[in-house]
């Protein structure tokens, strides 16, 4: 699956390790980043991808920085949320995200090492000693991953700075013998076991369709949206607003105390308060609601599997969403003890964006998506780019990934769109039924390329890089 300039030469197990030291992979992403072991079924350490901030009382200017989930979640005082990523799926912020990482791989699969005893000073010989005591190689024995081979994900639309930057950590700040940069959507492909897929990535900020042939990224087929997790949360806040009356939502560090009620029924809940001053920032609240609303995604949230479009008409003559309607609702209860049953139009509706843009809510700070930004219009924009021969190949072998994928209803909608709009065309999706294989698809395929064996020849070594610069990175993981 991989390919790369190869070097000529077998390699050297002393440059990175060989067979005897595990590889990590480490997969960020918007939502969260996923480290572990290759070889491994899933990733160890899973790190949300948001950090927290705290100002400092005595110098205002500085900052402590919160990461993991123990730390960000709790309301400290004035304390605010930011992400070390994009909403296009790329880093933002390279400094954070350093230390982000580093955490993630640290404190779940490798402590950084402390200075040998033999080069510390502690315990030299009780002979004199004219000469100064030897520190070289100490700051490389320091470095967390010193040991250990690193392939690292990236998007298909990642930037070659940016690719540049993401080796010059692995080698510089970590000490990596070794390093490979792998792109997502091929990944996902591998972990279905697919040399050439259209992969279907929906994660929190961004969908993307990544068409992958023989192992390679087309890069011109290469397409992305914001219509994907979050754009479906936005949908739920502009829902619940425009309800009557609208449903608040209440996170749950605001509750301190709550007494069940009857569906519909006010909310008997006691409230936290805060010493004036002392507020967590409007940040941490959108964090912690988004919490809640991905609960409610998980449990309410479905997508109208047709016939037709939620916004069509049905063979009978009527409209689907009268159909819809006719459909059982799923309850749901919020943090401080407010619930209903939510009708079935509400749960379809949420998501029906993502297929149709007509459907979508807006208000002033959410404009409605154009249709090119649509999961089928993706899909044709990218099919579009590529060989025509080629396009019946990719369409019977979809693979769907990312954890905004995992609705009642979307392999089954998405098969209809696909099927409706290539009617000449056989078209399969390969979607695991297992929520941690299309969660962390990109991470497992990560996780069997790096524990193969014929895989280490195209290892970017510590002496390649230290020979070539940061730039070998483009020439080699293409």
């Amino acid at each position: 699956m991989a390919t790369g300039q190869a070097s000529t030469k077998p390699p050297d197990a002393n440059e990175y390790g060989g067979d005897e030291i595990s590889a990590l992979v480490l997969d960020p992403g918007y939502s969260t980043t996923r480290a572990g072991f290759a070889g491994e079924d899933v990733p160890k350490s899973i790190v949300p991808s948001y950090y927290g901030l705290i100002p400092s009382e005595s110098t205002p200017k500085h900052t402590k920085q919160l990461f993991g989930d123990n730390s960000i979640n709790i309301p400290l005082p004035r304390i605010s949320i930011s992400n070390v990523m994009s909403k296009d799926g790329t880093v933002e912020d390279w400094d954070t995200a350093a230390k982000l990482w580093e955490y993630a791989i640290t404190s779940r699969l490798t402590n950084t090492k402390p200075t040998p005893l033999v080069s510390n000073g502690l315990n030299d010989p009780n002979e004199d000693i004219t000469e100064d005591i030897t520190m070289e190689g100490v700051e490389e024995q320091e470095k967390p991953l010193g040991e250990n081979p690193l392939l690292m994900t990236e998007s298909g639309w990642n930037a070659g700075k940016d690719r540049e930057k993401g080796i010059e950590i692995a080698m510089e700040n970590w000490g990596c013998p070794a390093f490979w940069l792998a792109r997502n959507g091929v990944l996902a492909a591998f972990a279905s076991g697919k040399p050439t897929a259209l992969v279907i990535d929906i994660g929190a900020s961004t969908i993307s369709i990544t068409p992958v042939h023989d192992g390679l990224i087309l890069k011109k087929g290469v397409t992305r949206s914001p219509l994907a997790g979050n754009f479906v949360s936005n949908q739920l806040r502009l829902l619940f607003s425009s309800s009557q009356p609208p449903i608040p939502i209440t996170p749950h560090y605001l509750i301190t105390s709550k007494t069940p009620v009857d569906a519909g029924a006010p909310a008997q809940a006691t409230y936290r308060a805060f010493a004036p001053g002392t507020e967590p920032h409007p940040s941490f609240r959108h964090f912690q609601e988004e919490r809640v609303l991905t609960e409610f995604k998980e449990s309410v949230v479905n997508v109208w599997t047709g016939p037709g479009r939620l916004g069509g008409h049905s063979a009978q003559g009527g409209t689907n969403m009268d159909a819809a309607r006719q459909h059982p609702g799923k309850p749901f209860e919020m943090p401080d003890g407010w619930n209903q049953m939510f009708p079935a139009l509400d749960r379809y509706r949420a998501i029906e964006g993502i297929f149709d843009h007509k459907m979508a809510l807006s208000d002033a700070n959410n404009p409605p998506p154009s249709p090119g930004q649509t999961v089928t219009a993706l899909i044709s924009s990218s099919l579009s780019q590529v060989d025509v021969d080629l396009r019946p190949h990719l369409l019977g072998n979809i693979v769907i990934t990312g954890a905004s994928s995992w609705y009642a209803g979307f392999t089954d909608r998405l098969q209809q769109e696909l099927q409706a709009a290539y009617p000449g065309v056989r078209v399969r999706m390969v979607a695991s039924g297992q929520m941690v294989e299309r969660k962390f698809g990109s991470w497992i395929g990560g996780s069997i390329l790096a524990s193969l064996g014929t895989f280490h020849q195209l290892w970017i070594s510590k002496k390649e890089y230290d020979e070539h610069g940061s730039g070998i990175v483009e020439k080699r993981c293409k």
